[in-house]
């Protein structure tokens, strides 16, 4: 676990380095999460605090998003919340493997913006933490976010082959099955069996259906 990814119940307030957006050039309209007043680095018109809690109200206009790290799959509805507004640049740990990942960032991000170096958050107290475990990834939407991804230098930018087919996982092996133009093999039957097996067992261990 990375240094700005906490367990459950201790302080996920770490703030973006402010070379990160002196690479962007960009004022933001909004930031949702801010962690105080007068906090952080974010170069935003508009902030919410956590008192504010900006996952309950409207956003507008570019946003920036540093979402909280903590807790279980805790950044998953803000990157939702994020995907549906549609315009600006979002910060997350970089779990190219991790269920969420493949349900929520990669079918949804239009430019995916990889860091050259692990990324090290400031703490409240102005010192810097250690480096991470775990890199971050810059998510833009929108013309204006994916360009100033594209030209900070900041990393690698990717796009994603949307016409690829997806994971079983991220679809459902339910729907695989319906996809599937040639008949099922035997050993093409057992093999969705076990990956539908394995499916379920996560979603248990997540807590999202309950053992029987």
């Amino acid at each position: 676990m990375a240094e700005h990814e906490p367990p459950i119940g201790m302080s996920d307030d770490w703030w973006t380095p402010p070379g990160i957006f002196r690479a962007l050039n960009l004022t933001f309209d909004l930031d949702p999460c801010l962690p105080g007043p007068g906090l952080g680095f974010v170069p935003a018109r508009r902030m919410y605090t956590k008192t504010e809690d900006g996952l309950r109200q409207p956003w507008h206009g570019l946003v920036w998003l540093n979402p909280p790290f903590g807790g279980r799959r805790g950044q998953v509805p803000w990157l939702r919340k994020f995907f549906a507004h549609g315009t600006g640049i979002a910060l997350c740990a970089a779990r190219t493997s991790a269920d969420w990942f493949h349900e929520v960032v990669f079918p949804r991000a239009q430019l995916l913006c990889f860091p050259d170096g692990k990324t090290k958050f400031h703490r409240p107290d102005g010192t810097i933490g250690a480096e991470p475990g775990t890199g971050i990834v810059l998510l833009g939407m929108g013309e204006i976010g994916n360009a100033a991804l594209r030209r900070s230098g900041l990393g690698f930018c990717v796009t994603v082959d949307r016409s690829a087919a997806p994971s079983a996982r991220a679809i459902g092996v339910d729907r695989i099955r319906d996809q599937m133009t040639l008949p099922l093999t035997p050993d093409s039957s057992r093999s969705l069996a076990q990956s539908e097996t394995v499916r379920q067992a996560r979603r248990k261990q997540r807590g999202e259906i309950q053992w029987t």
